[in-house]
């Protein structure tokens, strides 16, 4: 009789069961390792356990109630390597793993780097560091005001945002009484430098020299600053800062903040300051001697930006001083220079490679030729949304013969006719980018500047919402002669049919 599969041909030879088969068949045994591996773990550091491991009692109710959390396995692993597991989670993880448990918080707490504040009591409390004590990067400017943060008024701006209340006085939104008192903003800040001695970047508001100090001591990394409604003697608090290098300076701000940094200050962080690689004016008053100063001490500075300056005439022959400069940038300036001085006696940036102006007014012929003629040294020039430049005052910037890439934005002024006098004076043009100039017409694109289209490496010409894609471009290699290999930039060329090849 043949035998069922599911019988044992021998009934007295048994199957030896596993481990696991075992551990399934009696839950009690598995709780029973899985304690005593905790205990063992316990036992391998310095604080002995509280049981020995030869017991193991169970209470009766970790074997009757099925409802109750699973043992914490992660309690087997140190803090060093849970660490570097949570590490490889993305950031927006770190607020949920964080309420896991209270280890599970203080390790996540490890990893934020970068804190926006908005409450001066978790700073002032000391909870602030010791929730996060490896922070690199704080923004506490939102937290140092006493402006109501339930009014519903959000008021933002490219330099600040915070909440503001329903009246304002003297046409500003931030008064002096506004802000906290400077006593307690630098009382805030040592206790932050004291927490966080790896921090790179600060970002604070109406603070004092004595503060900053504490900064610089504490903070020997400290890299970054910017420093909102900032006074000339504050600044040499951060004289102490032997490796920032990124500076950013927000004085006056109309509507805003009303505070004053003249060249008395531009000469105390001239000073103190001389890694400076990158600096950033912000409504800063100031002249020639301040200018000269950062230029002279700064040896390393190599971008610098005035936004909104208020610089009396004849600052820019200073910036000869600036011997390794490679960045001008000029935005928001309601004048370039109202007194330049004569042409002779400006000089010019010998390492000076690119030029940015934004939004400002160019309607002063002197000031802007003056610029070009201390900026003669350029490769790249961009002007955007610029007010007041037509074709007398761009054609100032045929000075700059070294010129490799134009941008132009919003110049409604220009005209075809003055674009093209000076882009055919720059033998070594190898990129145009023209949008948005409404008085530049396809139709007046004479032979010349064809030509030059047709040797450019990049071209993008989208002078007005008008422009499409001619079909007159096809086969005439507009864009790829000079080796440019991406998508075809040209938006818009209406050749006469004398100029089709």
């Amino acid at each position: 009789m043949p035998l069922s599969p599911d019988r044992n041909p021998n009934p007295q030879l048994k199957k030896h069961q596993s481990w696991p088969d075992l551990w399934l068949k009696d839950p009690q045994a598995l709780k029973n390792v899985v304690h005593k591996m905790r205990l063992q773990s316990l036992s391998s550091s310095n604080t002995p356990p509280s049981e020995p491991e030869e017991t193991l009692p169970l209470s009766q109710s970790d074997t009757q109630d099925d409802n109750l959390p699973g043992p914490d396995y992660t309690a087997l692993l140190s803090d060093q390597l849970l660490l570097i597991i949570l590490s490889k989670l993305t950031e927006s993880q770190h607020v949920s793993n964080s309420l896991v448990c209270k280890r599970w918080s203080v390790l996540s707490g490890q990893l934020v780097r970068s804190v926006r504040l908005l409450d001066w009591e978790f700073l002032e409390s000391g909870r602030l560091v010791y929730r996060f004590p490896n922070l690199e990067c704080i923004d506490i400017v939102e937290a140092c005001m006493t402006l109501p943060r339930n009014s519903g008024i959000l008021l933002s701006s490219k330099f600040v945002s915070f909440h503001v209340g329903t009246r304002f006085w003297d046409a500003r939104f931030v008064r002096q009484e506004d802000l906290l008192h400077s006593d307690l903003i630098d009382a805030g800040l040592r206790i932050l430098a004291e927490g966080c001695p790896n921090l790179r970047k600060l970002v604070v508001i109406g603070a004092s020299e004595k503060g900053l100090c504490s900064v610089a001591e504490e903070c020997p990394t400290v890299q970054e600053f910017e420093l909102h409604c900032c006074t000339d003697l504050a600044l040499m608090g951060i004289s102490g800062c032997q490796n920032l290098q990124i500076l950013k300076l927000i004085g006056r701000v109309d509507g805003l903040y009303d505070s004053v940094i003249s060249d008395i200050g531009l000469t105390i962080l001239a000073q103190g300051c001389r890694r400076l690689v990158k600096l950033e004016l912000v409504g800063c008053e100031g002249s020639y001697d301040g200018i000269k100063a950062i230029g002279q001490c700064c040896q390393m500075l190599e971008e610098l930006t005035l936004c909104d300056h208020r610089l009396d005439g004849g600052w820019l022959a200073a910036l000869s001083y600036c011997e390794n400069l490679k960045t001008l940038k000029l935005h928001s300036c309601k004048s370039i220079d109202p007194s330049p001085g004569p042409g002779e006696h400006l000089g010019s940036c010998p390492a000076l490679e690119e030029l940015h102006l934004k939004r400002c007014h160019m309607r002063d012929y002197q000031g802007v030729r003056a610029l070009f003629l201390v900026c003669e040294t350029v490769r790249e020039l961009v002007l955007e949304d610029c007010w007041g430049l037509d074709n007398a005052i761009f054609g100032t910037a045929s000075i700059c013969r070294r010129v490799r890439f134009l941008s132009m934005e919003g110049c409604s002024l220009l005209t075809m006719d003055g674009l093209e006098s000076v882009v055919l004076s720059w033998k070594d043009l190898k990129r145009l980018r023209v949008v948005s100039c409404n008085n530049i017409k396809d139709s007046e694109v004479s032979p010349a500047v064809a030509a030059l289209f047709s040797v450019l490496k990049e071209l993008k010409w989208r002078p007005d919402s008008r422009s499409l894609l001619s079909s007159g471009l096809e086969g005439t290699g507009v864009g790829h002669k000079g080796g440019y290999k991406g998508e075809l930039a040209v938006q818009s060329i209406q050749f006469p049919h004398s100029l089709v090849y």
